[in-house]
């Protein structure tokens, strides 16, 4: 398993846990080989909970996946489309 998929584990994980309507979240990966983004999408009810109070949430979610992004020097970024 690559790390890649460690990490999207990851995000799939803490995003589930916060929202309500877990079955509607999807996260979509796009690589193109200089970084890795993920974005989120949610039920629009959830998206608020996903970002929290003046963004505190989802940039806690930036630095966990920058973190484990650069254990093997990849560029991470995780992006909320609603």
């Amino acid at each position: 398993m690559t790390r890649n998929a460690d990490t999207e584990k990851l995000v799939n994980f803490v995003v589930t846990s916060l929202v309500d309507n877990p079955d509607d979240v999807k996260i979509e990966t796009k690589d193109d080989g200089e970084r890795i983004v993920f974005e989120i999408t949610t039920n629009p009810d959830d998206t608020g909970k996903v970002i929290g109070r003046q963004g505190r949430i989802i940039k806690a979610l930036r630095t966990l996946t920058r973190a484990a992004g650069s254990v093997d020097g990849t560029q991470v970024e995780v992006e909320v489309l609603g």
